[in-house]
Parts: C-alpha cells; sequence; structure tokens
C-alpha cells in the first residue's frame, strides 16, 4: 500500500512538470454559481500572455472537484456568491491535487465565505488558513503590491485580505477575501470599474498565475 501510494504521488508529480502551463475553473456542488463572472479568467490569461509572456490557452477549462483531470492542470481557479459542499471523495481528490504540486484560486465574489471555510476544513483537517504577510512572494512578482492584495469591490467596509492555506511550508491555496479580485478582470462595461482597479487586479492575478506555475 505504500510503495502504490507514492507510486501515484511519483506520477502526479511527474504529470505537473510535463503538462502545459494551463489554468483550470473549478466546478463544484452545493447550489453555488461556480460560472460567476465568465469574461473574468479569459481577460486575465490575456493579460497574463502578454505582461508575463506566459503561454496559456485563452479558452479555460472547467474540471469538477472529485475529477482526476485536475491533475492536468498546475492552477484551478474558484470562485461563486453561494453555497459550496464537497463531498468526502472530492475532499481527498483536491487534497491529494494540492500536496502534489497543484495550486487553488479562491475569490469570494461576495457571499462564498461562510460555506468555503467549511469546505477547506474537509480538504486540510489540520491546517488552517492563515492571513498572508505583504512580504509574501505572491504579492511581489512580476508586480509589487506592498500592501496586499488591492480592493476592488466594496460590500461590508472591511478591509481586503489574502489567506492561505500552507502545506509543509507551501502555499497551496491563495484565498481573496473583500476584494472581489476577478470582478476587476471582467470586461470592463460589467462593472464600470475605473481603469487602475481594473488594472490591479489583473496585475495581482497575473502575479497569483506566475507564483503557482513557479511553485
Amino acid at each position: 500500500m505504500y510503495l502504490k501510494r507514492n507510486l501515484i504521488l511519483l506520477f502526479f508529480s511527474i504529470s505537473f512538470q510535463s503538462f502545459a502551463q494551463e489554468v483550470a475553473i473549478l466546478k463544484y456542488n452545493g447550489g453555488g454559481d461556480w460560472y460567476a463572472n465568465p469574461t473574468a479568467v479569459p481577460n486575465l490569461i490575456e493579460f497574463s500572455n502578454k505582461n508575463i509572456k506566459t503561454k496559456i490557452s485563452k479558452d479555460p477549462i472547467t474540471v469538477s472537484v472529485g475529477s482526476s483531470d485536475i491533475f492536468n492542470f498546475p492552477l484551478v481557479f474558484m470562485t461563486g456568491h453561494g453555497n459550496v459542499f464537497f463531498t468526502e471523495q472530492e475532499a481527498k481528490n483536491l487534497r491529494q491535487y494540492l500536496i502534489s504540486g497543484g495550486f487553488l484560486h479562491i475569490s469570494d465574489n461576495y457571499g462564498l465565505n461562510k460555506y468555503i471555510r467549511i469546505q477547506l476544513e474537509k480538504v486540510f483537517p489540520n491546517i488552517k488558513l492563515k492571513e498572508i504577510p505583504f512580504i509574501h512572494e505572491i504579492f511581489n512578482q512580476t508586480f509589487t503590491f506592498k500592501n496586499g492584495i488591492p480592493k476592488i469591490h466594496e460590500h461590508d467596509k472591511k478591509a481586503p485580505q489574502g489567506f492561505g492555506l500552507f502545506f509543509k511550508g507551501r502555499l497551496v491555496c491563495f484565498y481573496d477575501y473583500e476584494s472581489d479580485l476577478s470582478d476587476g478582470w471582467e470586461d470592463a462595461e460589467v462593472h464600470n470599474n475605473p481603469p487602475e482597479t481594473r488594472l490591479k487586479a489583473l496585475q495581482m492575478g497575473s502575479n497569483i498565475i506566475e507564483y503557482a506555475f513557479k511553485n
């Protein structure tokens, strides 16, 4: 059993190294709108390909939490406004993905917070979300954010925060809270954000991609 488990981990490790740098959108159950912000990730991909020289396919693939297809992608993106539910199998699959080299970016689209925190405890029962210090690499890639994650939309007059799950010292999940980061990636006419706000959102998003692909 021990040998089988290690062979599986080795296979996933090799897979991450051999697959192209791509981004997927995470589909989950529970009734929440995992499909929210449809123009966000394509716009972020276009920005990243132009500004940090990635070569990501312009049309992101959708993968389910419990699917083995998730292991084809070094980075998966998750958002929504409502309920999230992971089965035990899905939580196990996501945990294996993350400890094998994968990276999850969760963007709270306002309303996700109370649900996703419960589900993340299924994925890592013994690891808690921690606020990421501003000196962390994820805020200091091609673009520098000395004050951490930028504020894109105002909801509850709370400061934006970047939280993370760390497994053996490695950041495996980045969670933007009270920022609405992915709203800033959408087409300009969707939210009518000022150009400078959209630029900050896209720059921070590309930092996340750059960090995930390096680590």
